[in-house]
């Protein structure tokens, strides 16, 4: 994601957060720009889009630091201005599972904001982050008027729960090979960068954070992924893959006929 408008800064406010090789401080021409590429916001006026912003506030967060945890008090939303934030839930037994990774432009915690319930899920940094917060109890005085705001969101709302029926549906009904294909297939369109050599994941997910997004041990993710390089179908290098023939990947996240 490209945005303008950033504004250089010697770095002294954001210990160890890099954009694009330089430390940055986000000005109010960047977070608008931001909220307004996003389908949430995308159908509000720029004016309006500064009315929040005029009530929105930033969090710094390291690399690993809990954003909040799952039964936090929830008390509104965030949109990532940088860095990466998983999403996911550890059961009692203490397997965990990721439903997500939001990347810079993302947001995220939206029905906290609707409802003001406790948190549904864990949020932890990937990287250090810099995160737009916008709280509950000045939003919601926002959406009452406007309407076109609240349709969008339920439109989200939507989504989300499409998104987790077929995350239950490829748990109960594809094979590990099927499920880990169809996780690297999704963080190539989002995360992907085309070299000579293939597609590159730009997002550095431990084997452990690659099994906990499809319920699997990292031993399996360990085993799958070594294969795989046998074939030469992936390249493994300090942590990233790339997709030497995503196509072939793809096809293996065919369900069987």
């Amino acid at each position: 994601m490209t945005l303008s408008g950033e504004a250089a800064t010697d770095g002294s406010d954001l210990p160890g957060a890099t954009w694009e090789g330089f430390v940055r401080r986000f000005d109010p021409v960047f977070k608008r720009q931001l909220l307004l590429q996003h389908d949430l916001f995308r159908c509000i006026s720029g004016k309006d889009v500064d009315a929040i912003l005029a009530f929105a506030g930033e969090r710094r967060c390291k690399n690993g630091q809990t954003i909040f945890q799952k039964g936090d008090p929830g008390s509104g939303m965030m949109a990532v201005l940088l860095g990466n934030v998983r999403i996911g839930t550890v059961s009692e037994s203490g397997k965990e599972i990721v439903f997500k990774v939001v990347e810079t432009g993302g947001i995220f915690g939206e029905i906290a904001l609707l409802d003001g319930r406790p948190r549904t899920a864990d949020a932890t940094a990937i990287g250090d982050c810099v995160l737009l917060v916008i709280e509950r109890r000045d939003f919601v005085p926002f959406l009452e008027k406007s309407p076109q705001v609240a349709i969008k969101m339920l439109e989200v709302m939507c989504d989300r729960l499409r998104q987790t029926s077929l995350l239950v549906e490829d748990l109960a009904l594809l094979d590990l090979p099927q499920r880990m294909a169809r996780l690297l297939v999704r963080l190539g369109a989002s995360y992907g960068r085309r070299t000579r050599d293939g597609l590159r994941i730009d997002l550095k997910l431990s084997q452990k954070d690659l099994g906990n997004l499809i319920a699997t041990s990292r031993e399996s993710i360990n085993k799958q992924l070594r294969t795989w390089q046998d074939e030469e179908l992936i390249a493994v290098e300090n942590g990233y893959i790339t997709l030497l023939q995503p196509q072939q990947i793809a096809d293996y996240g065919q369900p069987a006929r």
